[in-house]
């Protein structure tokens, strides 16, 4: 504990770190209301498992995503945020920025919780960061939207754009297989309405029930990660000496890290202008200076150091400080065609392996926050998916249909580091099978449902860079 409440610093900074920290989980036990809910909704609806149960199955199932999907949905979330900020190392600013995103994250998730609505946090979050970074780009100094990372943002965006279509489609698709089958079959026992208060039977259930394990480990290893993202936005910023390195990074890291910035240091100086155009030739000479300077920087802070201990305190948010910048103007360098970017990715790799980490205890936390926020609040959501999404209920096929297609749209999207909607993916599902099993949809809940996916990405734009300005005009 010593690592978050530094004993070089104040009660008063103490506090503040507590507070932030508090409502990051509070963000994670809502999104647990949100997203979680939806994995155990159809187990839950379907009779398949009692929601005790299948609240502690989900619950473990995050566990282990969160633990084993990697970090690199959560090194996403920061990366859409300006480098300025994430190296900034004013503690104002980045107080701002963080309360910034954790009030407006967690304003919209409760009201769109407190109507039932299943709301997207990845949404709601990925806004939030925008609406800083906008912000930001206001203050004196800045033009605006500099700073933005509109790359990794427009990545991101269609992500989370073409993820649902295709949730609706795959989950369709796979309804109509199997009822296909099923007639060939004559088994129709899959295709029918629950029946209040009995479970289906066992090779039904046992279908069911791998698809809400699949679901939750998937949300666990992305949405999961997005909370994860958050927590170490906060350290990093709040207590840089404690967590702007990976204190854990061993000897071997640490030299990987230091030869990897030296061998990089060789491309950058040798960038190739050839394929610059001549109006980018000074700014690309810039970057090139500037990523020197920050490689020099770290390559002389890492000579001779065999633990992250052996580096001053006072010099490791420095070190991150190089690290970020250089990174970025490489990464910039390799998009002008000065660089051959494919040639720089293994040694950027082990160079950011000082800074992008999470210790586990983090990723305990947010384990626990989303499981305790589904054991209090997945009643809302479980009635709107199983009820109120198409004018028939929820039948057992279309429940596994969609928890499938769901399961492997965000297990893949972790993989690529992409931050996807559990939520809009799993109920574009059931409104997929609803409308090819004929039933179709209850228009005023879909409507109701797609104005809230339309919705929160520009309200919590504009409600975080409010909350921005006007925390940084009270801190910095």
């Amino acid at each position: 504990m010593e690592a978050i409440f530094d004993p070089a610093v104040g009660l008063g900074h103490h506090v503040l770190i507590a507070l932030c920290l508090l409502l990051a989980f509070g963000f994670e036990f809502v999104n647990g209301f949100h997203d979680t809910a939806n994995a155990v909704a159809t187990v839950i609806y379907t009779h398949s498992l009692r929601p005790g149960i299948a609240v502690v199955l989900s619950g473990i199932c995050n566990f282990l995503g969160v633990f084993l999907g990697g970090i690199a949905v959560a090194m996403g979330i920061i990366k859409l945020l300006p480098v300025e900020l994430v190296v900034s190392s004013g503690v104002g600013a980045g107080l701002a920025m963080v309360l910034a995103l954790l009030a407006s994250a967690i304003v919209w998730n409760l009201g769109t919780w407190a109507m039932g609505l299943p709301a997207s946090s990845s949404h709601t979050l990925i806004g939030a960061i925008l609406g800083v970074g906008l912000a930001n780009s206001l203050v004196a100094g800045h033009h605006f939207g500099e700073g933005v990372n509109w790359a990794k943002a427009g990545e991101t965006g269609l992500a989370l754009v073409i993820s649902p279509l295709f949730g609706f489609t795959a989950a369709g698709l796979l309804m109509a297989g199997i009822r296909w089958v099923m007639r060939r079959m004559k088994h129709p026992a899959l295709d029918a309405e629950p029946t209040p208060g009995k479970p289906p039977a066992w090779s039904v259930r046992s279908l069911l029930i791998a698809t809400c394990a699949g679901l939750s480990f998937a949300h666990g290893s992305n949405d999961g990660q997005k909370g994860v993202g958050l927590v170490m936005l906060i350290l990093m910023a709040l207590a840089p000496a404690g967590f702007a390195l990976d204190m854990s990074a061993d000897k071997t890291a640490i030299e990987r890290a230091s030869v990897a910035a030296n061998r990089l240091a060789v491309h950058v100086e040798a960038i190739d202008l050839e394929h610059v155009q001549d109006e980018e030739r000074d700014e690309v000479l810039a970057l090139a200076t500037l990523a020197q300077s920050q490689l020099t920087q770290l390559t002389e802070m890492l000579a001779g150091k065999t633990a992250m201990t052996d580096i001053g305190r006072e010099h490791r948010f420095l070190a991150r400080q190089a690290i970020l910048v250089a990174d970025k103007a490489i990464d910039d360098l390799s998009k002008r065609g000065a660089l051959d970017g494919g040639n720089l990715k293994d040694d950027r790799k082990a160079m950011r392996a000082l800074t992008d980490y999470s210790p586990r205890w983090v990723l305990v936390a947010i384990a626990l926050c989303l499981g305790i926020g589904t054991m209090i609040g997945w009643k809302r959501i479980v009635v709107t998916v199983g009820e109120k999404i198409g004018k028939q209920h929820l039948s057992y096929a279309q429940g596994a249909s969609a928890g499938i297609v769901a399961a492997a749209t965000i297990g893949l999207s972790g993989g690529l580091g992409l931050p996807v909607s559990t939520t809009h993916v799993l109920s574009s599902g059931v409104a997929g099978t609803m409308v090819v099993g004929g039933a179709g949809v209850q228009g005023g809940t879909v409507g109701s449902i797609a104005a809230a996916w339309i919705l929160t990405l520009p309200v919590v734009t504009l409600l975080a860079g409010i909350f921005y300005l006007g925390f940084r005009f009270i801190l910095v």
